[in-house]
């Protein structure tokens, strides 16, 4: 599958960007891995993929993101948090 240049996906809007998903791995700290389980047991709403979308989505809005995509992600978290991605 082609994948978008990044010029192109920032014109795309959010229900075609959202399709396309990218695989991520990465260390965790034992505390935040941690208390992401206990988050997510004990929030049946909520997964460790909505988590981190949700965690990221904030982060980059919070220092100055502009990607509308992005913004729609974490406005959608901050004022529908029980919405799936």
């Amino acid at each position: 599958m082609d994948r978008p240049s990044p010029s192109k996906l920032s014109r795309m809007d959010f229900d075609e960007s959202s399709a396309h998903k990218v695989s991520l791995e990465t260390e965790l700290s034992e505390t935040l891995y941690n208390s992401m389980k206990d988050f997510v047991l004990s929030n049946p709403t909520w997964d460790q993929y909505k988590l981190i979308n949700s965690a990221l989505a904030t982060f980059l809005v919070q220092n100055g993101c502009t990607d509308n995509s992005v913004s729609e992600i974490y406005l959608n978290q901050l004022f529908t948090p029980s919405k799936s991605f």
